[in-house]
């Protein structure tokens, strides 16, 4: 199991789906790059918080999504 993101508030699977966010990335570099890319989108869609795990075990977070 590798690095995934992980939104509050919760949104609906297919949203989640469709923004990247089921996505497992292989080390914690490309879970962050991706979060670069993604940030704009996410916060539009609601997100206010994001937390990265790996395998279970938080690594950071929550981290603050509003500007």
């Amino acid at each position: 199991m590798g690095y995934y993101w992980t939104a509050t508030p919760a949104l609906p699977e297919d949203v989640a789906a469709a923004l990247g966010l089921e996505v497992e990335f292989d080390d914690q570099a490309q879970a962050e790059a991706w979060l670069t890319s993604a940030y704009a989108d996410l916060a539009e869609a609601g997100v206010h918080d994001v937390s990265l795990y790996e395998a279970g075990r938080l690594v950071y977070g929550p981290m603050s999504l509003d500007a």
